[in-house]
């Protein structure tokens, strides 16, 4: 039976039109943007954030009507991206990078020439992502267990994609709670690192999970613990390192679009909005599930209060442990 639209039913109706006129009226009143948006990639090619923004880009030229440019420039753990958008004026320039940027460099890096929770704002968090500790097959190591004896016996090194990034901070709170001590090679970006541990120029690497997740598939690396809460979709026999013996262990991180504080705040939420829907059609979020990665699609509001936890969190490891980078 089709019940008739009541009163209110029908002023709720109207209330939600009016709304979605009102904001389109807005975006109309302020054509923003009128020339090219450029994104800035924190960390090289073929990191978590650069596979997401290139997958984004199309859907975004497509909403936003002007072309997207992707603008890598890696360096200091993200450092040298944050930077520069953090001072940019022109009101098209965004900055993609993990959210280590604001929630451990502020911590470990004593000379930053910007305030990054107050020159920088989150337009949306997109992925949530672990990282995958991995070593060479000629290590021996078959499982996290096998790791940890053969670091407390002796000198052991890794690779991150740098100093602070997510696979770095991944790997400090790993040997805080193993009680273990390794040597740490920092690289820039994952990329560079991935190749040398299949090289065996380094013995194991704590990398993203969609950078070396395909060669623990193809065989030339061994996977033994997953950093996040959760198991990747593409690894499913690879254990977390809570479950492989370090209980309450959980090293999840994002990769978030970020604007400068000059930015105003309607054209913060039209590139929310946009990424909002771009993250949940099915074949984008399909292709982030591949690549190991979670859609996430939050607002900048529920962004601020994910960073302000985690600083807090990371700050209070970060503390215990004194570590500091120049």
């Amino acid at each position: 039976m089709i019940k008739k639209p009541t009163r209110r039913s029908i002023a709720g109706l109207a209330l939600i039109a009016l709304a979605g006129a009102t904001a389109s009226a807005a975006f109309a009143a302020d054509p923003w943007p009128n020339k090219t948006l450029r994104v800035v990639v924190a960390f090289p090619p073929g990191g978590p954030g650069d596979v997401v923004v290139r997958l984004l880009q199309p859907h975004l030229q497509q909403a936003l009507g002007q072309s997207v440019i992707v603008d890598n420039k890696p360096g200091a753990g993200g450092n040298l991206g944050a930077q520069e958008v953090a001072r940019a004026t022109d009101g098209h320039t965004v900055l993609l990078g993990p959210d280590t940027m604001l929630t451990v460099n502020p911590h470990i890096y004593r000379k930053l020439t910007f305030k990054p929770q107050e020159d920088l704002v989150p337009i949306s968090y997109l992925v949530r992502y672990s990282q995958l500790l991995v070593c060479n097959p000629s290590a021996g190591f078959k499982t996290l267990a096998d790791f940890r004896a053969a670091a407390k016996k002796g000198s052991l090194n890794y690779a991150s994609g740098g100093q602070g990034v997510p696979g770095h901070i991944a790997m400090e709170l790993l040997q805080d709670t193993a009680g273990v001590n390794l040597v740490h090679v920092p690289y820039r970006g994952p990329t560079p690192a991935v190749q040398d541990v299949i090289g065996g120029a380094v013995s194991c690497g704590f990398l993203a999970t969609s950078v070396v997740g395909p060669h623990v598939r193809d065989g030339r690396l061994v996977g033994l613990a997953v950093s996040g809460a959760r198991r990747t979709a593409s690894l499913p026999a690879v254990p977390t390192v809570a479950e492989a013996g370090m209980a309450g262990f959980d090293a999840t991180f994002h990769d978030a679009l970020w604007a400068p504080r000059s930015m105003p705040a309607a054209h913060i939420e039209r590139l929310q909005q946009e990424l909002a829907k771009a993250l949940s059609q099915p074949e984008v979020r399909a292709r982030l599930t591949a690549a190991d990665m979670e859609p996430v699609g939050s607002t900048s509001a529920e962004a601020v209060r994910s960073v302000r936890a985690d600083f807090e969190k990371w700050g209070q490891v970060l503390r215990k442990l004194n570590l500091q980078v120049d």
